[in-house]
């Protein structure tokens, strides 16, 4: 076992998950072994308790436990990748060039791995989006499981670290589409409630969830951070449920099922924030359409406009939806062509 070590990250290294980060630097560091760690506090940065999932920056310290000497003798660095995964996510690009790669990430499918998710997740698949070149792409962020839709990699670490700034920066624009319960009035709005975490059932944390929290009481709860989403209502089936477009002007975890369902309107199929088993029956309340509609979660990333981070081009990539939405939106005779791909642009016109 060495000792403990202290370490400073490098200028060039900045901008990138502590989890890979370590693994840089120790290849015998398992994604196990490295939440085990930060579970325990072992591993600190900046001399402050840490998740895997949490960014460095250049110049903070951290603060490394003793680790083996050397990766167990069975323990392949990288797993194997089968046949059809690789070719399931090789057909999920949506866009590429010698920097960037878009993904229209399907539903279900991790972004990466963690405590019950398994070892089949995007992160693990990039291995297969090589493309000739040496390393595999970065995740630049995150999607939940269970939202489908367009996400960034990036093929270097330096363009990973131009695209996060400008997701940090708010210098990216996102548009998720998602069919919610109800029509929300006024059709167009901003909901500007803040999110605090609400600890889950069991030790890992299961069924953890955000916690919505009134603006001017944001400052007065311990963990709370402001959150900002925009929504447009695109079309109506009755009173019973509606497509809109959501942008989320912050990034906050589970911010855009938190809010719709903090006004009323859960998004369709998220037995998280809108009840599993209630269905909706005009009231704008209750996640589940009843008939022969999915009961998977109707959130997808329709686009995203990002400026390049070589070229300096205006780049945006748009997304179809997964099958179980372009089921329902058939049923509901919702048409993709007929609504503005942003309605907010065209409303401030």
């Amino acid at each position: 076992m060495s000792g403990v070590q202290t370490l400073t990250v490098a200028a060039e290294e900045g901008e990138q998950r502590l989890d890979r980060w370590l693994r840089r630097r120790f290849p015998q560091l398992g994604q196990g072994m490295i939440e085990k760690m930060c579970r325990k506090g072992e591993l600190r940065l900046d001399g402050g308790r840490v998740k895997a999932s949490d960014r460095v920056r250049p110049g903070q310290v951290v603060r490394v436990p003793p680790l083996p000497e050397a990766p167990p003798p069975a323990a392949p660095l990288r797993e194997e990748i089968a046949d059809a995964d690789a070719a399931m996510i090789r057909a999920a690009v949506l866009w590429q060039d010698a920097h960037v790669i878009a993904l229209n990430k399907p539903p279900g499918l991790p972004s990466q791995g963690g405590s019950g998710l398994g070892s089949r997740h995007v992160d693990g698949l990039t291995g297969a989006l090589t493309f000739g070149y040496k390393e595999r792409p970065v995740l630049v962020h995150r999607l939940d499981r269970d939202t489908s839709g367009v996400m960034l990699l990036a093929r270097t670490p330096r363009v990973a670290r131009r695209l996060a700034a400008a997701f940090r920066d708010r210098e990216t624009r996102k548009i998720y589409w998602a069919a919610v319960a109800g029509v929300p009035s006024p059709a167009m709005a901003t909901i500007r409630y803040g999110l605090v975490k609400a600890g889950g059932r069991g030790a890992g944390g299961e069924g953890e969830k955000m916690r919505c929290i009134d603006p001017g009481e944001v400052a007065r709860v311990p963990g709370a951070k402001r959150a900002t989403t925009d929504y447009a209502v695109l079309e109506r089936l009755g009173s019973r449920a509606a497509w809109v477009a959501l942008v989320p002007v912050t990034g906050r975890t589970h911010q855009l099922r938190a809010h719709m369902a903090e006004i009323g309107h859960p998004i369709v199929g998220d037995g998280k924030y809108g009840g599993s088993g209630q269905e909706n029956l005009g009231s704008g309340w209750g996640a589940q359409l009843g008939g022969e509609i999915s009961r998977k979660l109707h959130l997808h990333a329709r686009s995203i406009r990002f400026v390049h981070p070589v070229t300096g081009e205006t780049v945006t990539v748009t997304a179809p939806l997964p099958e179980h939405m372009a089921r329902s939106f058939a049923a509901f005779d919702w048409q993709a062509g007929a609504v503005p791909e942003d309605p907010f642009v065209e409303a401030a016109q």
